[in-house]
This record gives C-alpha cells, sequence and structure tokens, in this order.
C-alpha cells in the first residue's frame, strides 16, 4: 500500500462528503414540495406530466396504494422493456442489425434493469441495439433509480408524521425524483464524460487498422449518456461487456474518481435528506457515519490484501511489489480497483472497473460480504436508505432489550407488529442468497457454467445469487450465467430481493405513520451518538456473520489457507 493509493481513497470520500448536505438540503425540499432553484423551469413541465397522466398531485396514498401503485408501474417497465428485446431485430436504431434476445436472456435482463440489478449476461456492444440501449435500459436506469428514491422517502415521511394514514404519492414522488434529481444531475454529468473521453453518438462502429495492419472493428454508441445514469442511479449495467474498465466507459483516472463520486453522491446524501425530513439532521449524519465506518474498513482491507498480492504467484518468479494485478487495469492501480470493488458492492451498483473473480481470495471476500451485509453502506439511491433503517429499528429493539424499556425510535414505539415486519424483511435475502446457491451446487448443469472446482467454484455461484438478490449487478466472471437455469434462478431472486424485501418495509411504513410520535425522555436511548452507531455497525455484522459465515467458511476464506499453503485447484 501507498500513500499515493491513500491519498486518491481520501480525495474521492472528501469530495463525496463535500456534496452531502447541500444535495440532502435540496431533495428534502424537492420532496417537501418547496420552491427550489429548479422550480420555475421545471414546474410547469411536472404539472404537465400529472395533467397528461391524470394523476392529483395533491391526493396523497396509504402504504398499500402506494406498494400497489410501484408494483403496477415495474409490470408494465417490465413488460415494455422485455417485448423490446424480443423485437430488436424489426426495430429501428439497430446499426449492427442485432437478432431478437432469447426468451430466457430477455427475461433475466427485463427483470434485471426493473430490479435496478443490472446483471448483465451478455455482452451490451455485441447483443443490444442501440434502441434498446436507450429506450429500454437507459429508461430503466432512470425508473428504477427513481423508484428506489420514492420508496426511502415514502418510509421517511412515516417516521416525521404523527398519526397519519398515508405516506404520499407514489408518482409524485418518482416524477420528482427523476424531473428535478436524476435527470438533471445526468446530464450534467454526461457531458463532463464526454469530455474525458466517453463516446456519445448514434454511430454503430468504425473499422480502425492496428499496429501489425490488421483491422479491427471498435464498437461505438451513447456510452456518456448511459453511463451518467448507470452511475448516478446505482445501476451499473454497462454499454460494453467489460464494464468501467473499458476505455470508452471509463477513459482515464479522471472518469474513475468521477465515477465513483458519481455513484455515492445521491445514496450518501440522501442520509441528510432523512435527517432534514424528520427535524433532526444528526440522525442522518449517524447512519451516514454507520455506513462509512464499515465501508472504509471494507476498503481497507481489499487494498490491503491486493497490495499484499498473491504468494503462488510470487513463488513463481512475479515480482510481488506490484501487488495483485491480475484482472486490473494499469491505469487505475491496486488503491483504485480495490476503491471501485468496495464502493460497488457496498452500494447496490455493480459496475466494475477491474475484475472481481481475479482478486486474492480475502479481497474477493470483500464485495462478496458488503452484498450480502445488505447493500446498506450507503446502499442503491433509496435503497440503501431504507434498508439502512430497518437495521436502525432491529438495533433500537436490541438496545431495548438490554434495559427492559420498549424501544422507540424517532418517537415512534417499535412494538411487535413492527419486528415481525423487520424480521421478514431481514429473512428476504438470505433465503434467495443460500437457498439458490445450495440447489444450484446440487444441479449438473449449473455446475457445468463453472470455470474453477473447489471453494473458488463455491464461490462463484454465491456471488452471483448474492448480486442478484442484494440488486447489485457484479459477478465473479469465471460463472457462464447466460444459461436456462442461471437466467430464471438469477432473475427470481432479484425479484425477490426487490420486491419481496420493499413490500414488508412500505407494510412498515403504513405501521409506524399512524403512531403518535412520542416527546423524548431522560430514558431515551439516543439515536444520534457515537454509542447508537457503534452498535448499529455491531448488529450489521452481526447478522451478516450468523446468516452467511458458513457459506464463506466455504468459500473464500478456505481458499485464502490453501493459497498460504501454496495449494490451488
Amino acid at each position: 500500500m501507498t500513500g499515493i493509493g491513500w491519498l486518491q481513497i481520501a480525495l474521492t470520500f472528501g469530495l463525496v462528503l463535500v456534496c452531502v448536505k447541500p444535495l440532502g438540503l435540496f431533495m428534502a425540499r424537492v420532496f417537501n414540495r418547496e420552491r427550489t432553484f429548479l422550480t420555475p423551469a421545471l414546474g410547469a413541465v411536472e404539472n404537465g406530466f400529472y395533467r397528461l397522466s391524470g394523476i392529483d398531485a395533491a391526493k396523497e396514498q396509504g402504504w398499500l396504494a402506494y406498494t400497489l401503485a410501484m408494483l403496477a408501474f415495474n409490470a408494465a417497465g417490465f413488460v415494455f422493456l422485455y417485448a423490446l428485446m424480443r423485437l430488436q431485430a424489426v426495430l429501428p436504431l439497430n446499426p449492427q442489425a442485432f437478432g431478437a434476445v432469447a426468451p430466457d436472456l430477455a427475461f433475466n435482463t427485463a427483470t434485471s434493469f426493473v430490479t435496478n440489478t443490472n446483471w448483465q449476461s451478455y455482452g451490451g456492444e455485441t447483443t443490444m441495439s442501440h434502441l434498446v440501449q436507450m429506450a429500454g435500459l437507459t429508461v430503466q436506469n432512470f425508473l428504477s433509480a427513481a423508484t428506489g428514491i420514492a420508496l426511502a422517502i415514502a418510509l421517511v415521511r412515516a417516521f416525521a408524521r404523527s398519526g397519519a394514514a398515508t405516506v404520499g404519492n407514489f408518482w409524485v414522488d418518482m416524477t420528482r425524483s427523476t424531473l428535478y434529481i436524476l435527470l438533471p444531475l445526468s446530464i450534467v454529468l454526461a457531458l463532463v464524460f464526454v469530455i474525458t473521453g466517453m463516446p456519445q453518438t448514434l454511430q454503430g462502429s468504425v473499422d480502425a487498422t492496428t499496429l501489425e495492419g490488421a483491422k479491427q472493428t471498435i464498437a461505438l454508441g451513447p456510452v456518456a449518456s448511459q453511463e451518467a445514469i448507470k452511475q448516478l442511479g446505482t445501476n451499473g449495467g454497462g454499454f460494453f461487456n467489460a464494464n468501467a474498465a473499458h476505455p470508452f466507459e471509463n477513459p482515464n483516472a479522471i472518469s474513475n474518481i468521477l465515477s465513483i463520486w458519481s455513484m455515492l453522491l445521491i445514496a450518501a446524501a440522501l442520509t441528510y435528506t432523512f435527517g432534514r425530513m424528520v427535524g433532526d439532521t444528526r440522525q442522518g449524519w449517524a447512519l451516514l457515519a454507520a455506513m462509512l465506518t464499515i465501508l472504509i474498513a471494507a476498503v481497507a482491507v481489499a487494498y490491503w490484501a491486493e497490495a499484499k498480492g498473491n504468494p503462488i504467484l510470487a513463488a513463481l518468479g512475479l515480482d510481488p511489489a506490484g501487488g495483485n494485478m491480475e484482472g486490473k487495469e494499469v491505469r487505475f492501480g491496486v488503491a483504485m480497483s480495490a476503491l471501485y470493488a468496495a464502493v460497488t458492492t457496498g452500494l447496490s451498483c455493480g459496475c466494475v472497473n477491474s475484475m472481481h473473480d481475479s482478486f486474492t481470495p480475502l479481497g474477493g471476500l470483500v464485495p462478496l460480504l458488503l452484498i450480502q451485509l445488505g447493500e446498506v453502506l450507503p446502499g442503491g439511491v433509496g435503497s440503501g436508505l431504507y434498508g439502512m433503517l430497518v437495521f436502525a429499528i432491529l438495533t433500537v429493539f436490541v438496545a431495548g432489550l438490554m434495559v427492559g424499556r420498549t424501544p422507540e425510535y424517532l418517537g415512534k414505539k417499535i412494538e411487535a407488529r413492527e419486528m415481525k415486519l423487520v424480521i421478514l424483511a431481514l429473512l428476504i435475502l438470505p433465503l434467495a442468497i443460500l437457498g439458490f446457491t445450495a440447489a444450484a451446487t446440487q444441479i449438473p448443469s449449473a455446475l457445468e457454467s463453472l470455470a474453477n472446482a473447489g471453494p473458488h467454484g463455491l464461490s462463484e455461484i454465491l456471488y452471483a445469487y448474492s448480486s442478484a438478490a442484494g440488486n447489485n449487478g457484479s459477478a465473479f466472471g469465471g460463472l457462464t450465467a447466460n444459461t436456462p437455469w442461471y437466467n430464471t434462478t438469477l432473475g427470481l431472486g432479484m425479484m425477490l430481493g426487490r420486491f419481496g424485501y420493499i413490500v414488508p418495509i412500505m407494510a412498515l411504513a403504513g405501521s409506524l405513520v399512524g403512531k403518535t410520535k412520542l416527546t423524548s425522555t431522560a430514558g431515551t436511548f439516543p439515536t444520534h451518538t457515537a454509542l447508537f452507531v457503534g452498535l448499529l455497525v455491531g448488529v450489521i455484522l452481526i447478522i451478516a456473520g450468523l446468516e452467511y459465515f458458513p457459506a464463506l467458511a466455504l468459500g473464500p476464506i478456505v481458499e485464502h489457507f490453501l493459497m498460504l499453503a501454496g495449494k490451488t485447484f
């Protein structure tokens, strides 16, 4: 590890922290329906959308109506995207003349982009036309991210309101998320990305002559526009198969830092939005502190493991001074590859600038574990916030048991109904991850997709289902997932991880919003202190350990000890 590496990591986190308060305050104003500097330009556009769609923006919804509207909207998005891919061959803006996408792959991809997972069992530049990339995938990047933000804001209102019956209007929250937050930021970021060297064109490809005199076809397309919302919306789906390791998706060190910054930007700022909307910004800072505590520790472990290198390769004569550079871009190096890997999995982004499958066992354990923690560090836009609030409720419940008091969070009593819904939400992810992983290890056709045997092969399967259910989208590249079994089961895992998780959380919001806020007393457990942050971090780690340690012990942990012993499979 080097001082320059740590300086790059510190600079990136510093740029994010500088933006948390101003962006968080702006988003709070947006969702409180207050006037912002964009209101003169976008107010008429917003109202025009409501008139065209017949939405009464002043009419709010209870938790059930809000949830049903969200499910119906996303179901319609799934059908549209699936049909677009199946009809790709006969639609315009297809300069490469790509054929229709196979049914199982179309199902997997449509599910992936609707759930904000962006798992890709295909090469973007060799499978999807420009029309599908723009009207299908990029549009869903906006809408799935906006859905996550809207759901988080609904839960925040449940804490902010007292004795109410409604949590907002899904159509209004989604529209305002897209119009005032995601779209303006994406336009600005896309222009900056073009300046750094990303293509933005409707041209299909160009032919180039290599130094050896051979001909090479280089794919082009509207890359910068998709890349911007991919990062800001923590979507992760790349225009090219190599994702952010491709020089057109991530040309240089500046674009790399901007990519990491934009991934963290909205998710981190939403914690301040939360604090502002509940009337105590210290609550938001406490959540952000817990998120960053684990994330920075994870970056340190990944950086250390990759900088230390692989002793097996060192024994073969490879100079270990440069660390483990297998699967990494020289222009980014070990430090920024480790940072990118931890951030993209601490979020629910899944874009990659290096191959996680080529990390050392402990280095690869970091992104795998960060996904399994629930993607709350700081998680996807919106999804990370409501996931962290679930852990916060569980934490105050544990604290209440310690002192024999009825637990409270932000003035709301946490009782049996709330805890049942919290536990139901927390059990969805391990059910999908461990259940599908166990099934895949027993099916011969599923095992044929592995490039590696032994513990690393198990890690590849475990990572795939963790990524799907965690709505992440990154992968250990040694698994060939474009098969009917994996396309179908990974798609089901994505649905469970997104919608199976959010329904009990929305029911939780419905329960909390009707409760009367209590006044804090001397016996109220403070939830903005370092003690609460430490307890919250402990609860997150303990829950993950109880759920996943046996599987991790059979995968990356045993592989690490085998590596130290000089053994491979």
